[in-house]
């Protein structure tokens, strides 16, 4: 019996995003997980019964996630060969998937306890970008919050060095280099100074823990190697730093750090990248309300900055938005892909020109 057609469905939609995203090995994966599992084991019935939304739960990559994780692990020799190859045929990964399913329905059953934690380091570069215009605008030193942290690498994101075709930014020394596309203007000489960088998660993962590096390395497809060393060496870097992840709510903990007396001098910068759309609706109210009532008590001297990467309806890309108060002003500072590899800066006239409601 064939899997159920949303969920195959969601395995399909999932391949192509892949596809699109530079990943041919990883759409491959999906295409075969979509067409040819059967509910005949644990790991099969787990898929074709998963009681919730197949889209909204990223079902097709935790999925790939376990796979890629046990080839990573050796564990399964005819997994780990297949994983990926140039010669890697249709037929040739299915027969791998198989034996790994055999030999190891459980590991892959309990893998799809948790969702996808990517962490994309490459996204930095769109904070950067966000966070040099807060920089210019205000002239003072930021306090960056982050949610959906998962292992903390982006709140780092001043420490990497960044090749931004023909431009560069940030210490030639760091590890870890973001090279990405660069188009418009951005402050790249803007006085960037963080003083404080916190962040939470629902699961959040230690950089220093050997299991949750694998876990979050085995979201990262295994077919883009750059990728794979970039965030190796991010989760090296957050881990010599030893920052810290609040395991919290997000609302909870919005709440709770915009509740306090803000320290005179100092910008608040509430961030996130493609973590929207993943809070129920009622957490986006709370924080939203959070967000308000604070900038209703911001100034000049003591502003409060929202800035987020996220998915808003355009195909291919996703927005950067600022909100800033006291002037409650929300900017749309471009767009970029949701792997970072380039970036599209619009001018102060377009960001205004192009408003956006505030979600």
């Amino acid at each position: 019996m064939p899997l159920p057609d949303p969920i195959a469905d969601a395995f399909r939609r999932q391949a192509d995003a892949c596809r699109d995203l530079g990943s041919p090995f990883t759409a491959m994966v999906c295409e075969l997980l979509g067409e040819r599992l059967r509910p005949d084991s644990a790991f099969g019935r787990r898929i074709a019964e998963w009681p919730g939304q197949p889209v909204t739960d990223a079902l097709a990559l935790r999925a790939c996630g376990s796979l890629h994780a046990l080839s990573r692990s050796g564990r399964c020799p005819p997994l780990a060969a297949a994983y990926p190859t140039s010669c890697s045929t249709a037929d040739a990964v299915w027969t791998a998937i198989q034996v790994a399913i055999a030999g190891h329905d459980r590991f892959l059953t309990a893998y799809l306890d948790s969702p996808p934690q990517t962490n994309e380091v490459a996204r930095s570069g769109m904070i950067l970008g966000g966070c040099l215009t807060i920089a210019e605008t205000f002239r003072l030193p930021l306090e960056i919050y982050e949610i959906g942290s998962s292992a903390g690498l982006n709140l780092g994101f001043d420490h990497y060095r960044y090749e931004l075709g023909g431009r560069s930014w940030g210490p030639p020394a760091s590890k870890v280099r973001i090279t990405t596309r660069w188009e418009g203007p951005v402050p790249l000489d803007a006085p960037l100074t963080v003083v404080r960088r916190q962040g939470c998660d629902r699961n959040p993962l230690n950089p220093g823990s050997p299991a949750d590096r694998d876990r979050l390395l085995s979201y990262i497809w295994p077919d883009q190697a750059d990728r794979l060393a970039r965030i190796d060496a991010a989760l090296r870097v957050a881990a010599s730093a030893r920052q810290e992840v609040d395991r919290a709510d997000a609302a909870d903990w919005v709440e709770r750090r915009l509740a306090g007396t803000p320290t005179p001098g100092r910008v608040r910068v509430l961030l996130h990248t493609v973590v929207w759309q993943y809070l129920p609706v009622e957490t986006q109210h709370r924080i939203e309300t959070a967000l308000h009532q604070a900038g209703e008590a911001a100034s000049q001297t003591s502003p409060l900055a929202w800035l987020r990467v996220e998915p808003d309806g355009l195909p291919g890309s996703a927005g950067i938005r600022l909100t800033l108060w006291p002037s409650g002003e929300t900017l749309l500072l471009g767009r970029a892909d949701y792997h970072g590899r380039w970036s599209r800066w619009n001018t102060a006239a377009q960001q205004r020109e192009m408003p956006s409601p505030v979600h």
